[in-house]
This record gives C-alpha cells, structure tokens and sequence, in this order.
C-alpha cells in the first residue's frame, strides 16, 4: 500500500487540529452554556461541556482541505463532487445534532435531518451502487430504491454510534479502530485492483481516524469534554459514507477473502458493538412498547458495568472487541489461507457475546432486574 503515508499524514493534521481545537471548543461551549448537567441517569458528577463535535468538524474540514495539497491524494479529492457531498452532509448531520444538544428534538425532527443529510450524499453521488448476497449474486441499485437504502443505512449506522457514546471515550475509541481498518481495507483493495484510485472511502475513513485520535486526548476517563449528539451522528455519517463507498463498489471477485461474498458485511464486523447494542436496543424497546429513542440503561456497556467492571476497563473491553471484530476483516485479506476458519470464528464469537451480555446472565428464576447503572454520560440515550 504505497499511498499508505499519505492517507497516514492526512490522519495527522485531523488528529493535530482537533486536539488543538478542543480547547477554544471547551471554553466557548461554557461560555454559552453548551454544557451537560450531572444528574442521577449520568455518570459524570459535573458540568462537562459538550464542544467535542465542533472540535472534530474543524479537523475534518482542515484535513480534507489539506488533502487537495497532497499529490497522491489530489485526484481523490478532486476527481468528482461527492467528497464535497460527504463535507456538506457531515454540516448538516452535525447542525442537527448541536440543536438536539441544546433542546431535546422530537423523534421525527431527528430522523427528518438525518434522512436531509443521507440526500446530500446520495445527490452528490457518494453512496453504494451495488451490494452482493452471499450465494444470490450481485444486485445492482437503481435510482427507484438507492435513495431510500442510503437514508436508512445513514440512519442505522449513525444512531448505533450514537447510542453507544455512553461512557467516557467510548464511541471515540471504537470509531477510530473501525475507521483504520476501513481506510487500510480500502487501500488493500485498491492494490488488488478491486476498488479504483479514486475512491473518497479511505480517505474519509482516514480523517475520521485522525479526528477520533485527536478528541480523545480530552474525553477519555475522566472527560473535559464530550462529543454530544452533534459529535456522534457526525462520526456516523463519516462511517456510513465511508462503508458506502467501500463496501457498495466492490466489483465481483474471486473469493480473495470470505468478505468478498457480501462486503457490506464489513462495517457488520468492524461496528459491530455499536450496531449490536442499537439492534438490542431496538427490540428491547418495541417489545416493551416504547419508542426507538426512549433512553433506558440496559445497553452493553451498562451491562458490563452491573458485572463489576470499572469505567475505564469497561471502555477497554469494548475496544477490545472492536479490535478483535476488526482482525476478522483485516487479518484474511493479508493471508487467504485463514478464510476457512472465518465462518467458525463467528459462531464462537456470538455464542460468547450471547452468553456474555445474555439479559438473564447472574439472575436467579424470580429476580427482577437489578438496578441499572447510570445513564451514559454525553448525551440522552
């Protein structure tokens, strides 16, 4: 992967200025009040401001501007609208999320400006065209359904970040795992001739990482600042572009690596945390008659908290897994032979998770559920 270092210094400059921005983005957000308050649904015990998300946004669009300098990465940036689209859509998402920060959003006004971003996206071109079945063959998107595929994977992707963002450095920290290995399986397979050189994903994958990297300086245990609505959603949209275009144009191909079959299980695998803490939270929810956005205290890393972990290790133990989700994307594209054991891997990673986070795990027949942990501590979930 020759355009490595250049992919890796672009992560630097999101990194630098997000970090340098944390700290006019702290003392303007306590200045206007943009702060959260302690209460007994939350783990923090003081005003945090929220500012994390401004800080981060500044990365992207210094990062981004900085790319069209860089020679290697001049045509990616240049070569077509969408990654103005991807910058445009991340505005609006994030616009969205500081107002929700400020004063609670309805539902559908939430979801209304998050479809409004998915436009920009699809409109601009930066979106899938194709998705494989494993053992169906390829289906290509027309322009009837693509839109509405876009606004829901934009959703999905960006509401499992958010509702992840509970602990102290928690959703940063998984993103910026997920997103390096989005930006090297991209590039693996623009080597392989599978992807063009021209693809915006990794370079997008590449300053979300950065700006993660940068952010968490300030928001690991215990917290400056937190990231909000505005920082979460925005990390979605990044993702949901970046696995978009990544994912939704792999030509078809020999099966190289077991991803091959269906690539759009890829960001399955590398969010794959957050994705199954949304989906629990789904059903959880509905079954009990309550609305998708309704917060409660039953999502992974409150689980893990009841079992006795601390926040910090709790947080760890979530990358970890992230990590480990990660090695079964990266690991057979660099050596094939492993492919066969992939589908085994799987089955005992499940089983272990549905053991391990099991709603009934350590209760006797006739306990109610015990006392949840406290709330997450960035936002209203």
């Amino acid at each position: 992967m020759r355009s490595l270092p250049a992919y890796a210094f672009i992560a630097l400059v999101g990194a630098l200025i997000t970090m340098v921005s944390t700290g006019p983005a702290r003392a303007i957000a306590e200045r206007i009040g943009y702060t959260a308050q302690p209460d007994e649904r939350k783990v923090h015990q003081k005003v945090t401001p929220y500012g994390g998300g401004a800080a981060m946004m500044v990365g992207i669009c210094v990062a981004l501007v900085v790319s069209v300098t860089v020679p290697t990465l001049r045509m990616v940036a240049t070569s077509s609208h969408e990654l103005l689209g991807v910058l445009i859509a991340a505005g609006v998402i994030f616009v969205v999320g500081v107002i929700d920060d400020f004063r609670e959003m309805s539902a559908p006004a939430k979801v209304a400006g998050q479809f409004l971003a998915a436009s920009v996206l699809y409109f601009s071109g930066s979106t899938m065209y194709q998705f494989k079945l494993p053992f169906a063959g390829l289906v290509v998107l027309g322009p009837s359904i693509l839109p509405v595929i876009t606004a829901v994977w934009v959703f999905a992707i960006a509401n499992a970040i958010n509702l992840i963002d509970g602990l102290d450095g928690l959703a940063a920290g998984i993103v910026a795992i997920a997103s390096a290995t989005l930006c090297v399986y991209g590039l693996r397979l623009e080597d392989l001739g599978l992807l063009p050189v021209t693809n915006i994903g990794p370079l997008v994958a590449a300053v979300t990482f950065g700006v993660c990297v940068g952010f968490l300086r300030d928001n690991f245990y215990p917290a400056r600042l937190f990231m909000g609505d505005a920082g979460s959603l925005l990390l979605g949209l990044l993702m949901s572009a970046s696995t978009m275009v990544i994912g939704g144009r792999t030509p078809p191909a020999s099966g190289l690596t077991f991803f091959f079959f269906a690539p759009l299980l890829i960001p399955v695998f590398i969010l794959g945390v957050p994705l199954l803490d949304a989906s629990w939270a789904f059903v959880r929810r509905t079954a009990s008659g309550q609305g998708f956005h309704t917060p409660d205290k039953n999502h992974i890393h409150h689980r893990l908290m009841r079992l006795g972990h601390g926040h910090r290790r709790t947080v760890i133990i979530l990358w970890l897994w992230t990590a480990l989700l990660c090695g079964f994307v990266l690991f057979p594209l660099f050596e094939p032979r492993v492919n066969e054991a992939i589908p085994f891997g799987v089955a005992g990673l499940l089983v272990a998770l549905l053991t391990w986070f099991h709603p009934r795990r350590g209760r006797t027949a006739g306990e109610s559920e015990p006392d949840a942990a406290p709330a997450p501590s960035s936002a209203r979930r």
